[in-house]
């Protein structure tokens, strides 16, 4: 990932944040005709040996899930995209001091580069989709339980998927939030987010445009 020194993030309870609130991940591994990539949710196991470890599962009927198992030692790379938004320049007080400004998009994003392990244990399957579910529905009045449904229906479900685990050789971060631009640039950015920017990404990322810039509200 390019990385200008200005948008590094290494602070793991950070980069792990925003993978806990973000956690639709788009696994990349290789394949015999080029990369293969896919959509899953993850979650992770932070104290897992030094950067943590993710958990998953595909369908069985998805093939990346044997190119996988097939090539354990093959690197595989997960991307968490986290809040970003569009930046015209219009907001840039640079623009009505000197016209030099272009558009530019904001984001943050987290890689993680691991090997894969395949599980196909039905027990783990059964943790894994219990531990998943419980992550989504643990806030609502009134979550959904693997235990709500059928236990002859659900048994059918794990036979219809595989696990993953893929212990985190290498994670990074890079948060791009207008901290290359002036502190008035910074400031016009956070107030447009905030007032005409739809979107349910536009607040959150006024608000790391404000924490990663130094910018206090009025």
């Amino acid at each position: 990932m390019y990385q200008p020194p200005h948008f590094i993030e290494t602070r793991q309870d950070v980069l792990h944040g925003l993978i806990r609130a973000h956690p639709l991940g788009l696994l990349i591994s290789n394949g015999q005709d080029g990369p293969v990539a896919n959509a899953i949710p993850f979650l992770l196991d932070a104290d897992v040996a030094p950067n943590g470890r993710l958990r998953a599962h595909l369908a069985r009927a998805n093939p990346q899930w044997r190119l996988l198992a097939d090539n354990p030692a093959s690197p595989v790379l997960v991307v968490f995209q986290g809040a970003d938004a569009y930046v015209t320049p219009s907001w840039y007080e640079t623009k009505r001091e000197t016209g030099k400004v272009v558009p530019t998009w904001n984001y943050a994003i987290v890689q993680v580069r691991g090997t894969v392990k395949v599980i196909e244990d039905p027990a783990w399957i059964a943790q894994q989709i219990s531990d998943l579910t419980l992550s989504q529905e643990g806030s609502r009045a009134a979550p959904w339980a693997v235990t709500d449904a059928p236990p002859t229906f659900i048994q059918s479900q794990i036979k219809g998927i595989v696990g993953l685990e893929i212990e985190i050789a290498e994670i990074s971060g890079k948060w791009k939030v207008s901290q290359n631009r002036p502190v008035a640039d910074r400031v016009g950015v956070a107030e447009g987010l905030e007032s005409e920017t739809p979107g349910a990404s536009a607040p959150d990322m006024a608000g790391l445009v404000r924490a990663y810039g130094g910018i206090e509200r009025e």
